[in-house]
């Protein structure tokens, strides 16, 4: 399959491992990834924020770039929903953007959706030989309704030993703009959050958005935890021959 990836801002800018990761599991998986340069933000902050026109403006330009892609990869909860979930409500009924919506979003689809959804896979053969527990991102959770499909694909994965995450399915408390604007109620439910990531014994915590896992990891550092985080991309696509790092 022709796969257009679209590797987001956080992960372009802060996480450039996790766009490598994907490549290279597709790529052994025996798929062609394909990169559009003009590719830019999905507009979600713009949108959370409150910048309609903005959002209307990046949603315009991401359906003409990815518009003659089979499949679109968005190694990230948060921007995938934003897709689907809101791009439909930017365009004024039977305009031209809200057509190109409806023809696009279903097309668009989170990394463990992709896998084992459209590529029908559960065992990438990918081997990780440390302890991991899973943090469900909220976005993830509550509007791609991943379900177990991330769950199912770690469980696969040679070497691991995964760890069951106390009050898994509660908010990290990043929320995008919410933790600018709400920065004391976001760093407690990230310490409520690092506290039981922490109390697992793993030694990863592993989530498909980098954003919770920059807000989590960024507690956890400042607590000295140990515990590291990465990307369900990162460990999907380590081997015995080309390791993931903690």
């Amino acid at each position: 399959m022709r796969i257009a990836l679209f590797v987001t801002c956080v992960n372009d800018t802060l996480y450039p491992r996790t766009g490598q990761a994907v490549v290279r599991l597709l790529h052994r998986l025996g798929h062609e990834v394909v990169f559009p340069p003009s590719q830019t933000c999905c507009g979600q902050m713009h949108y959370n924020s409150g910048y309609r026109r903005e959002a209307q403006k990046l949603a315009v330009r991401f359906v003409e770039t990815f518009a003659d892609a089979d499949v679109v990869l968005a190694p990230s909860g948060s921007c995938a929903a934003m897709v689907r979930d809101n791009y439909p409500r930017l365009g004024e009924p039977g305009s031209r953007l809200d057509r190109a919506v409806a023809d696009l979003a279903p097309r668009v689809y989170d990394l463990s959706e992709l896998l084992v959804d459209v590529l029908g896979v559960t065992d990438v053969g990918a081997y990780f030989p440390h302890t991991v527990a899973y943090h469900p991102t909220c976005h993830g959770l509550r509007l791609l309704k991943l379900g177990d499909r991330p769950y199912r694909l770690l469980s696969n994965v040679g070497g691991i030993d995964l760890r069951e995450l106390e009050g898994a399915t509660e908010c990290c408390g990043f929320g995008g703009t919410f933790a600018v604007k709400n920065p004391d109620v976001s760093a407690a439910m990230g310490s409520d959050k690092a506290r039981n990531a922490v109390a697992t014994g793993a030694e990863v915590l592993c989530a498909v958005d980098n954003s919770c896992l920059m807000h989590i990891g960024g507690t956890l550092q400042r607590q000295r935890a140990g515990m590291k985080t990465l990307h369900l991309a990162e460990i999907l696509a380590s081997t015995e021959q080309e390791p993931a790092t903690p």
